[in-house]
Formats: structure tokens, sequence, C-alpha cells
């Protein structure tokens, strides 16, 4: 028996409703409009990243001229720190003239977003910004905190130019660390702290 002429087997036995062109149609179509967001989208994270490297580039670009004048920072504070105290006019002018160039210096650096890091004893230590050069135990600061500054870092912009290197209190320091090995050395012997009766 032969079919009607308005009904005619599609795939697998199906009626062919006269459809299948379009909705491959409309299947490509979704393809290449979603090939066409993939391609807007990869330009714009393209461009934004550009974008951020160029920003970061111009930031840091001075990051070698700063880490360069920073041995010039650091002999104006060894010459400031070497000068006499109580010196005569001729000293003192120079003395002045140093801290003045210091002053300007510095100010440089802020105005560049050069930042000095020199943290202050009790500080907790930084790894991103301090470099613990020693670890002492200490009966001032806890451990884990900065004990001293022996050369002060600096960060452009956050990122660590130079960090400041420090001493670090050793874990079981601190002011409750020190009163308790001084009570057990008190009970032990009987005498004083250092030992002596």
């Amino acid at each position: 028996m032969a079919a009607d002429i308005g009904e005619t087997e599609g795939f697998e036995g199906e009626p062919d409703d006269g459809l299948g062109p379009i909705d491959a149609l409309i299947a490509e179509r979704d393809q290449w409009k979603d090939r066409a967001l993939r391609a807007v989208a990869e330009a714009e994270n393209t461009r934004k990243r550009a974008e951020a490297q160029n920003n970061d580039a111009r930031a840091y670009a001075i990051q070698k001229f700063a880490r360069d004048l920073l041995g010039v920072a650091d002999n104006l504070e060894r010459a400031l720190q070497a000068a006499p105290q109580n010196a005569d006019a001729g000293e003192a002018g120079l003395v002045t003239g140093l801290e003045l160039t210091q002053k300007s210096l510095l100010q440089a650096f802020e105005a560049n977003n050069l930042r000095r890091v020199a943290p202050e004893p009790g500080e907790t230590f930084d790894p991103h910004l301090h470099q613990a050069m020693m670890e002492q135990p200490s009966d001032t600061v806890q451990g884990g905190q900065v004990i001293q500054t022996l050369q002060a870092g600096y960060a452009l912009f956050g990122r660590t130019v130079r960090p400041a290197m420090v001493v670090v209190a050793a874990k079981g320091s601190g002011a409750a660390a020190g009163t308790a090995a001084y009570a057990k050395a008190e009970a032990s012997d009987g005498g004083n702290f250092d030992g002596t009766a």
C-alpha cells in the first residue's frame, strides 16, 4: 500500500513534518552565536589583561631605579648615625645638610609610592615584607614578633623591593616565658636568675 502524499517517513520510521532543515539551521545558528560570544569574551579578556600588564609596567617601571637608590638612602642613614651628636658649627652644618638630603630623598620615595618598611619591636613578622636574619629568645616580645630592625626595607605599591632585615623572637619567647624561666631557676638553686648567690 502506498503512503499518502502528505505523509512521508523520515529518519527511523518517524513521520517527517518538513521542519528538519529548519531545525538544522537553528542548531547551526546557535553554534555560530556561541562561537561569536566566546570570541567577544576572549577579546575582552585579552584587552583587560593587556591593560593590567601596561598598568603594572608603568607602576613598577621605577623598581630597578628605586632599588639602585636604596644604597644611597642606606649610606645617608649610616652617615647620620656616625655623625657627632654635639658637633661644632662647621660639622653641625654638614650634619644638617645630610639630614635635609635624607629627608628630601625619603619624600621623593613617598611621592613615587616607595614606602619604607621598618617594623617596630613587637610587630608580627611578615615573610612578605621582612627577612629574618636571626632568631633569639626575648623576654620583652612574644615568639614570632620582631625584636629589632637591622636594615629598613622598601615596598613599591605593596610589592617588596627589598625586605626589611630583622631579628625575630624565638618560639616560646615573651614576658610570661621570661617570668617562668626566672621562677624555675630561683626554685632550683635558690639563688638569682643569673646564677649569682
